[in-house]
């Protein structure tokens, strides 16, 4: 199997004594393409330092909207010149997150809309994180989303009607270790098992999110779990694992415009 870690954190610190060995247990397993994910401007600048290091590894650039109360124009500058890097294949993760509130709501909004636009402007596909919005996600995309904006939902946890909206959007939905949590990950296996296959993306949110098997002897998420993911999922869904794999693998070259030829020698 030909496997995509569509979103993880590959900059955060937990792997700066052994990301090289990160990186070739991921290998391993089958994980030869890795998203890493910008949350500001910091993550991002280092997000692009390890796709320019790493052969397997691409980048995006955001402002996540914990960190929306740190963001301005001059910030957004810095992040377009970092997509001139031809790693950089996606703009986020963005979006509201109205459970922790670390940044005010109008400001998330306001960022967010302006990210948004951006993103589109400069023909990005966008990684978008939402929680607990009641909606205002959904207006703020139907107000300023163009025909054309491709994205994913990072992390989808949310209802059956909150999968149909994000469907009914075109966005594709990633799918992360809650999947194998016995409690936390019940109500996503109902649902995802008639989601269309087309529309799904598997991801870790590396270090974070680690699925149950290999949370028994570590706290720390990797890519190379990913697979565990992918496996759950094809489990579930009562599909063939190698053909799930190269259905997702297809689904995720396409959202991030990555021609599947050239990461095929990886």
């Amino acid at each position: 199997m030909k496997i995509f870690d569509s979103h993880c954190h590959l900059d955060d610190q937990v792997y700066d004594k052994d990301r090289s060995e990160v990186l070739d247990r991921a290998r391993k397993a089958g994980v030869v393409a890795m998203m890493t994910v910008g949350t500001d401007t910091s993550s991002s600048r280092k997000a692009v330092r390890l796709a320019e290091e790493f052969p397997d590894c691409h980048a995006s650039v955001g402002i996540h909207p914990h960190d929306a109360k740190d963001c301005s124009d001059a910030v957004l500058e810095e992040l377009k010149e970092l997509v001139h890097h031809q790693k950089v294949r996606a703009w986020g993760e963005i979006g509201l997150d109205f459970n922790r509130m670390y940044s005010p709501r109008a400001i998330q909004e306001q960022w967010f809309v302006r990210q948004l636009e951006l993103a589109q402007e400069m023909n990005l596909p966008l990684i978008f994180h939402e929680r607990d919005s009641n909606g205002r996600f959904f207006d703020l995309l139907r107000g300023h989303a163009g025909p054309g904006m491709k994205g994913v939902i990072h992390c989808f946890s949310g209802s059956p009607y909150d999968l149909d909206r994000y469907l009914s959007f075109g966005l594709f939905v990633g799918i992360t270790g809650i999947l194998t949590m016995k409690e936390r990950g019940a109500d996503l296996r109902q649902m995802i098992k008639t989601a269309p296959v087309e529309r799904l993306l598997v991801e870790t949110d590396a270090p974070y999110l680690t699925p149950a098997p290999e949370k028994n002897r570590t706290r720390r998420n990797e890519p190379s779990f990913v697979r565990t993911v992918l496996l759950k999922l094809a489990d579930v869904r009562g599909e063939n694992p190698e053909i799930l794999a190269a259905t997702i693998w297809k689904n995720t070259c396409q959202l991030y415009d990555i021609p599947d030829e050239g990461l095929s020698s990886l």
